[in-house]
C-alpha cells in the first residue's frame, strides 16, 4: 500500500466516524469540498498545515493520525 493510498483510506475512515461529510470536514477546515475529494481519491497530498487542521476538525492528535496512517500501510 502507498502511502497516498494509506493516507486517504484513513481520512476517509475517520471523517466517516465522525459523521461529516466531505463538505462539512471541508467547511470545518476552511478549504473547498473538492480538496478533501481529492485527497481521499489519491490526487492530492495535503501539506502539514492542512494535515493539522484536518486533525483538529476530526478531533484527533495529529501524532495518531499519522500512527493510523503507518498501521494502514503495515497491513497491507
Amino acid at each position: 500500500m502507498t502511502l497516498e493510498n494509506a493516507l486517504a483510506i484513513t481520512l476517509r475512515n475517520r471523517r466517516i466516524k465522525c459523521g461529516l461529510s466531505q463538505e462539512d470536514l471541508a467547511h470545518e477546515c476552511n478549504v473547498d469540498r473538492t480538496y478533501i475529494s481529492m485527497i481521499e481519491r489519491q490526487k492530492r497530498n495535503p501539506t502539514l498545515n492542512i494535515i493539522f487542521r484536518i486533525c483538529k476538525s476530526l478531533d484527533i492528535k495529529a501524532s495518531d493520525f499519522i500512527s493510523g496512517i503507518e498501521k494502514a500501510m503495515e497491513n497491507n
